[in-house]
C-alpha cells in the first residue's frame, strides 16, 4: 500500500506529494524547497519525478532535484502502477496520474476539492476542461483525489459539481 506524504510548499500553498513503498519513492509537482523535498525522501530510493504540468508553481526544484537524483521527470517507468491520464483544459500539457490499486488520483490544477482549475491562461482551453471531466467521470467514485493546491477529495464528491461545467 502506498504511504502518501504531502508537503505544502510556496509559492502558492502548492501540494508536493511524496509516493512510498518497500523502499522506493516518487516525486510528485515540487514547486519549490528542494532540501525539504530531499530530507522527506530520506531512506528511500527515489524512481521517479513525475509533473501533473508545467506551470511555475509546480516545478519550481524541479531541475535542481533532476541533478541530484540523476532523473528526468516524467520518463513513466510506472512505479507502483500507475495510469497516465490526459487532462488537458487548464494547461495544453495537464496530465493525472492514477494507481488503481490503490485507488488515488494526483490530479494537479485538473480538479480541486469543490473546483476545476482556471481556463483563462494563454495555454488554457475550456472545451478541452469539458472534454478531460466527461472522460474521468466514467472513472469509479471510490477516487481519492490529491489536488496540486489544497486538500484531498473524492470523485464521487467532485463529479456532484461536473454538472455546472457541461
Amino acid at each position: 500500500m502506498l504511504k502518501i506524504d504531502v508537503l505544502v510548499l510556496p509559492p502558492l500553498e502548492n501540494n508536493c506529494y511524496i509516493l512510498s513503498c518497500d523502499k522506493k519513492a516518487i516525486i510528485i509537482d515540487p514547486s519549490s524547497e528542494k532540501d525539504k523535498i530531499i530530507k522527506a525522501c530520506e531512506g528511500y530510493d527515489v524512481a521517479e519525478i513525475l509533473i501533473t504540468h508545467h506551470h511555475f508553481d509546480h516545478v519550481g526544484a524541479l531541475q535542481d532535484l533532476e541533478n541530484y537524483y540523476h532523473l528526468n521527470h516524467n520518463e513513466f517507468k510506472n512505479t507502483f502502477g500507475y495510469e497516465v491520464i490526459k487532462t488537458p483544459g487548464h494547461s495544453n500539457d495537464s496530465i493525472s496520474f492514477y494507481f488503481p490499486k490503490d485507488k488515488v488520483l494526483f490530479s494537479g490544477d485538473f480538479i480541486f476539492k469543490d473546483g476545476i482549475g482556471r481556463t483563462d491562461f494563454p495555454e488554457s482551453s475550456p472545451l478541452d476542461m469539458i472534454n478531460s471531466l466527461k472522460m474521468i467521470s466514467s472513472y469509479p467514485d471510490d477516487i481519492t483525489v490529491y489536488p496540486g493546491h489544497g486538500p484531498k477529495t473524492d470523485l464521487a464528491q467532485e463529479k456532484r459539481h461536473f454538472s455546472y461545467y457541461f
